[in-house]
């Protein structure tokens, strides 16, 4: 094997310029998943069976694709439809957070259900609104339970996010690719960005294990 890390070492400061893009579009479509994961959760344990029926069809239909063929009709299937082109940025968000938010939304739900009904039920016998008692009562004491299953979410999530080079963003893979080419050896680009995710999800999970330790010694 003929490597030679050394002459890919002027173009990291190039390649690492692209984790700003990969780190923006991770954390956007996180939030944007979170928010869209807990609407379709309370939609799934509506008593208006319609809500539920909305929220099992979407997740279905998110879970059910492959993440870059979704990413794909957002980027070149809309601007044909609307007449409107997509930022690549913009897609990437778009996507990954519509699909991350059916996963989420599985997650959600299952800590919902597992906090005592008796919590409900005194909310309910104290005359607490449902908005607030879900605010303030039940989801909080869902976050604690679900932690782990959402950093790993998350974690997954930012590994996903190579998938925005299909479209051309200018993320870390994207780079890694364009260094290969201009060097004619992929191998040690993709190596040197095999490492930086790497790196990421040591330090989410580092991150994730000091937040459920706070989250421990809270109760």
């Amino acid at each position: 094997m003929n490597l030679d890390f050394s002459q890919i070492v002027p173009s990291m400061p190039y390649i690492l310029k692209g984790l700003q893009v990969t780190l923006q579009v991770v954390a956007l479509a996180a939030l944007l998943g979170f928010a869209l994961g807990t609407l379709l959760a309370l939609c799934k344990i509506a008593r208006v069976r319609a809500l539920g029926w909305f929220a099992d069809f979407y997740t279905s239909i998110f879970r059910g694709t492959p993440l870059v063929l979704q990413l794909m009709i957002i980027y070149y299937g809309l601007p044909q439809i609307t007449g409107y082109d997509i930022a690549p940025y913009l897609a990437a968000i778009l996507a990954f957070g519509l699909n991350s938010g059916a996963y989420m939304s599985e997650i959600i739900r299952a800590g919902i259900q597992a906090v005592d009904r008796g919590q409900t039920e005194a909310a309910m016998a104290l005359g607490v609104p449902y908005s607030k008692m879900m605010r303030h009562i039940i989801l909080p004491q869902a976050m604690k339970n679900i932690l782990p299953a959402l950093m790993n979410e998350f974690i997954t999530l930012t590994k996903e996010s190579a998938v925005v080079t299909v479209i051309g963003a200018q993320d870390l893979m994207r780079r890694a690719y364009i260094v290969g080419g201009e060097k004619f050896s992929y191998f040690e680009p993709l190596l040197f960005v095999g490492l930086v995710y790497y790196v990421l999800v040591i330090i989410l999970t580092l991150v994730g294990k000091v937040i459920e330790g706070r989250l421990k010694t809270s109760d």
